[in-house]
């Protein structure tokens, strides 16, 4: 019993002991989103900032 107990405790450490992480990957999908957003805005901000000045107009004009 003591055996198999040992034989999963070195299976599970040795599992969490390999786990190095991607950081390269995360930093990789990080940068990505930033840049998707930064060219997504710079699409839409005209319209937003149509939608925004017609907005302020209308609550200016009660």
């Amino acid at each position: 019993m003591k055996s198999m107990i040992t034989r999963i405790s070195s299976a599970i450490q040795s599992k969490f002991s390999d786990e190095r992480g991607d950081v390269p990957g995360w930093v990789l999908i990080t940068l990505m989103t930033a840049g998707l957003v930064v060219a997504i805005w710079a699409i839409a901000a005209p319209a937003l900032g149509t939608v925004f000045d017609q907005a302020i107009s209308r609550v200016v004009s009660f």
